[in-house]
């Protein structure tokens, strides 16, 4: 299993950015995802998870209303648009999956939201 995020980098308060995780090595379009995030000193907290089906989604609190996670399966790609962000949205981004008790974890990619 290989999950590669991409797409972070430094952006205005306000402004947007759309992360990207490429899969491999299991049968995506089977397994729900899930993006977290990691802030310096603070626990990886779970920002949004979506079904197999791509079809239902959750957010947490703090994201709703301005990001939007999604899936093309046949790409083997989720994304998380964010839109709006704020500086507290500044984290390590992680890709998420897992098949049982076993948990996947890409490398993560830096959003950093500053003026």
């Amino acid at each position: 299993v290989q999950l590669v995020e991409s797409g972070g980098g430094l952006v205005q308060p306000g402004g947007s950015l759309r992360l990207s995780c490429a899969a491999s090595g299991f049968a995506f379009s089977s397994y729900a995802m899930r993006w977290y995030r990691q802030a310096p000193g603070k626990e990886r907290e779970l920002v949004a998870a979506i079904n197999s089906a791509g079809v239902n989604k959750n957010y947490a609190d703090s994201v709703k209303g301005r990001f939007t996670m999604s899936r093309g399966n046949a790409k083997n790609t989720v994304y998380l648009q964010m839109n709006s962000l704020k500086p507290e949205d500044t984290a390590v981004y992680y890709c998420n999956t897992n098949s049982g008790p076993l948990d996947y974890w890409g490398q993560g990619t830096q959003v950093t939201v500053s003026s």
